[in-house]
């Protein structure tokens, strides 16, 4: 049974609230777990299942009836979560990363929704399953201290964490203010040198000339600004190549290959 999950609203710092209950953000893939009929079944997002991809989920002893919504990841050495490897893992049944189940929600229980109830509750519902799994961990998470968190997580280099309104039901298949990301971004100077002819991805490098990627998100003021200071050097059938223009972009770390993950305009250089 597919349950569209409830989605986090970005804000650009953390506060400390005690009516919040603050979690790190995994930096992994969303999945909701269901058991029923005495078969576990497992979704992305989007609700495409991918049960027969994590074939260690499928013995997790709950009871039927029940729907779990957390974050598949990989740890790397040192134990932060490794985005790559766990997307190499999602795409090749011949990966041998170990994968973890975060879980952090319960929304059914016993056949019965249970959105309805506050996160509070739920979380306790959750810890009431006893769930006792090697590729399961259980997210309780704390009340208040994001600040603290929130410095804890800059030091480690992770994604960012989460605040949750401790009262909050689930609410399913919206965007909803009561559940907050804090994106943990670091910021880089790089060199627009072209863009894509068919959706106007803007083609980085770092100053030295190596390529950093594609950038997809810049405000509509800035694109507008962007295209009266271009100066074209040459095009083929997909590309328009232009003397570089000095940008500073916000984006999630890098990859191994040095490629700027997902990043996002933040100001001119020039």
């Amino acid at each position: 049974m597919f349950v569209s999950p409830m989605l986090l609203h970005s804000i650009k710092e953390p506060f400390d609230d005690d009516s919040y209950i603050t979690e790190l953000k995994f930096d992994g893939i969303r999945l909701i777990l269901s058991k029923f009929d005495n078969q576990i079944k497992l979704y992305t997002r989007h609700n495409n299942e991918v049960t027969s991809k994590f074939p260690e989920l499928l013995d997790i002893d709950i009871p039927n009836g029940t729907v779990l919504d957390g974050e598949i990841i990989v740890a790397a050495p040192g134990g932060s979560p490794d985005f790559e490897a766990v997307m190499e893992r999602f795409m090749s049944n011949k990966s041998a990363h170990k994968v973890v189940y975060c879980v952090f929600d319960v929304i059914y229980r016993d056949g019965q929704s249970i959105s309805h109830k506050p996160l509070t509750e739920r979380k306790n519902i959750l810890l009431d399953l006893n769930i006792d799994h090697l590729n399961v961990f259980v997210i309780e998470g704390i009340h208040g201290n994001g600040l603290a968190y929130f410095n804890l997580v800059k030091e480690k280099n992770l994604e960012g964490i989460v605040l949750k309104k401790a009262n909050s039901p689930y609410e399913i298949n919206k965007r909803s203010h009561n559940w907050l990301k804090v994106i943990n971004y670091d910021y880089t100077d790089v060199l627009i040198t072209g863009y894509t002819k068919k959706d106007i991805k803007f083609l980085l490098s770092y100053p030295d000339g190596t390529a950093a990627g594609f950038m997809e998100f810049m405000p509509n003021a800035e694109r507008s600004k962007f295209h009266s200071m271009k100066q074209l050097r040459s095009e083929t059938d997909d590309y328009v190549f232009i003397e570089p223009i000095l940008c500073n972009v916000k984006h999630r770390f890098k990859t191994k290959h040095g490629k700027l993950r997902i990043p996002s305009f933040e100001s001119w250089r020039v």
